[in-house]
């Protein structure tokens, strides 16, 4: 178990809660509970009710969606500080993605009941999460005129760029940026709209741009070029 000023802090990072008073992040802190889970147990699937939301305290889980065929793929990965969950919770429906540890995991969670209480309690909160849904929209809206317009350099740097910005913040202090990447071309094809080799392609062109430099796990990015690239 962490201390509640230490989840606080977490609190205050999340996109959902980002720009939350304190009294408003010690409220939902109270409110969290902690849970564990040992790796590869299915946290839930596709399908099920969404009643909480959760906040990785430690580990890794893996977000994927199940193909056609029966294939899983990965589009995600929720580490220390990252909510996954979220909108399942704040609406009440269906879970659109299987979330599975990826390795042993605590984590704290907020039930539907709790979060609506402490927005009752602190209007910012309601405040935060429409900020936070129209952040989904416009992003959303961005993803189709990305895949629609723009070429693949162009979706895969602002992929990495928003990879960079949801784990250094949204102006990181330095230039250089180390991501954790685990999924597959395959995978990010699938994201960006684009087929493997293509892909494959581009990637190739950031890394002789100096945009990334891919290094087993992870990537090095160079916020600049990327920026540059993706005409931001």
């Amino acid at each position: 178990m962490i201390a509640k000023v230490q989840l606080t802090e977490l609190i205050k990072g999340t996109a959902l809660f980002a720009g939350l008073d304190d009294d408003s992040c010690v409220a939902i802190a109270k409110e969290m509970r902690e849970v564990g889970f040992t790796s590869g147990q299915v946290i839930f699937a596709r399908g099920d009710e969404g009643k909480d939301v959760y906040l990785v305290a430690d580990g890794r889980v893996r977000l994927s969606v199940l193909t056609a065929e029966g294939r899983e793929l990965s589009f995600a990965h929720a580490e220390r500080g990252n909510l996954f969950g979220e909108i399942a919770m704040i609406d009440g429906g269906l879970r659109t993605a299987d979330a599975t540890a990826a390795s042993k995991v605590t984590a704290y969670s907020l039930s539907r009941g709790a979060f609506n209480r402490v927005m009752i309690a602190h209007p910012l909160v309601a405040q935060s999460m429409l900020h936070f849904l129209c952040n989904r929209l416009r992003e959303a809206d961005q993803q189709l005129e990305a895949i629609a317009l723009c070429p693949i350099e162009v979706r895969l740097a602002r992929f990495f760029l928003a990879a960079v910005r949801a784990k250094a913040g949204e102006e990181p202090d330095e230039d250089e940026v180390e991501i954790p990447f685990t999924m597959s071309q395959s995978e990010l094809a699938l994201l960006i709209g684009a087929s493997r080799p293509k892909v494959n392609t581009a990637l190739s062109l950031l890394e002789e741009n100096g945009a990334i430099k891919r290094s087993g796990k992870s990537i090095h990015c160079s916020v600049f070029e990327l920026e540059d690239i993706a005409g931001i």
